[in-house]
């Protein structure tokens, strides 16, 4: 997975975008922009693995 992949302006650290390979095909780009939505109300540049997980909890998985 590439940055351009993950376009919307914030840098996803390699165990981040590790994480999102993990979410089924079918959703990850609605997970992707959620957990970019997460990331900036926290005030991030860059997504984290606690973002991801953060947003794994909310959607119940």
């Amino acid at each position: 997975m590439t940055n351009s992949d993950l376009t919307g302006g914030l840098q996803w650290s390699a165990e981040a975008k590790t994480k999102l390979k993990n979410i089924p095909f079918f959703v990850r780009s609605q997970a992707r922009r959620r957990i970019e939505q997460l990331a900036r109300e926290a005030e991030l540049e860059e997504v984290t693995p606690e973002i991801v997980e953060q947003a794994r909890l909310e959607f119940g998985q």
